[in-house]
């Protein structure tokens, strides 16, 4: 994560789940360029392992494609929950 790019590196957000695994609300603008503009998704990956589906992918600036940040997150399903 480019601490240059975001308000608060690994912000508490509570029980809050997003759909993307990403929390935008923090990013502040592009640290390389300046500009806060909409982030594009680069070399996104899914797989499994075990039970848990694992997805990563990377943040990027739209204008300057600066690394904003790399993300990881896992799903999985445990006694009917998700």
């Amino acid at each position: 994560m480019c601490g240059g790019c975001v308000g608060t590196e690994y912000p508490e957000r509570g029980t809050t789940c997003l759909e993307g695994g990403s929390f935008l609300l923090n990013f502040v603008g592009c640290a390389q360029c300046g500009r806060r503009d909409f982030v594009l998704v680069s070399n996104r990956a899914e797989g499994l392992q075990g039970e848990e589906e694992i997805v990563t992918y990377d943040h990027l600036c739209k204008n300057c494609h600066h690394l904003i940040a790399r993300h990881e997150y896992t799903f999985s399903v445990v006694d009917d929950y998700q």
